[in-house]
């Protein structure tokens, strides 16, 4: 997945008045790309943050059969999230590269909103491309679409009343990482580089399918393109209210 992002010079500070915060995405590794240097910082400061994603990514690895990749891949992303002081990790089990945007997937975030009741919800790009030119998977574009609307439907009684968990109305804002045009920047630490790098490398049989490069290369790569040339270093994302 490239991240390719455009540099935007003025950017808000990312406001981290909060304590919990819940990353929504659709793949294992979806978080590795960027999001992890922030979560790392915020893990650091004590902040407790759960990753929710909707599919285990089997259908991610053309050489192996979903019924092999999926549970390696949920092993990969239960050793990467070790490295960010992550400590809740869930697989909501939705068939990978065939998620759509709708009333199930909308309940599905719903209720692990209502579970996990964050502050502050996470998700990857939504858009069709990344940087307007590398086509954005079907999966991110469903899932980001649908955290949007899953943050209003877990605050209501009434949309899913089927739904178990009392409503979550304290989700302070929504951002969005890889999105074309950020507004808001998190400052992060060689310390985050390297656990963001460490994580990303975790994906091994992911990775390895992609490139016959190096996994630690490929990982420094992916960190250090999102990082650019900003120092100090720093992760943007979009935030929405």
């Amino acid at each position: 997945m490239d991240t390719t992002r455009i540099d935007e010079p003025e950017l808000e500070v990312f406001d981290e008045n909060w304590q919990r915060a819940l990353v929504l995405m659709a793949h294992p590794d979806d978080p590795e790309y960027g999001t992890a240097l922030a979560v790392s910082r915020w893990t650091r400061q004590g902040k407790e943050v759960a990753y929710v994603l909707a599919t285990a990514g089997e259908a991610g690895i053309e050489t192996m059969a979903p019924a092999q990749a999926g549970p390696l891949r949920e092993i990969e992303q239960r050793r990467a999230i070790t490295h960010v002081g992550v400590q809740e990790l869930e697989f909501l089990g939705l068939p990978d590269g065939r998620l759509e945007y709708g009333i199930e997937l909308r309940r599905a975030f719903a209720a692990a909103i209502r579970r996990h009741r964050p502050d502050v919800v996470i998700t990857l790009n939504f858009e069709r491309t990344f940087g307007g030119v590398y086509r954005n998977s079907a999966d991110h574009q469903a899932v980001g679409r649908a955290v949007l609307d899953a943050v209003s439907d877990a605050a209501n009684s009434w949309i899913f009343p089927e739904l178990t968990d009392p409503p979550h109305t304290e989700v302070q804002m929504i951002a969005v990482f890889a999105d074309g045009a950020p507004t808001h920047c998190v400052q992060i630490e060689q310390q985050d580089i390297d656990a963001a790098i460490a994580a990303l490398s975790e994906h091994r049989e992911y990775l390895a399918a992609l490139s016959p490069d190096s996994i630690e290369d490929q990982a420094r790569a992916q960190v250090e393109m999102v990082l650019g040339e900003h120092r100090p270093a720093r992760v943007g994302f979009r935030v929405y209210r």
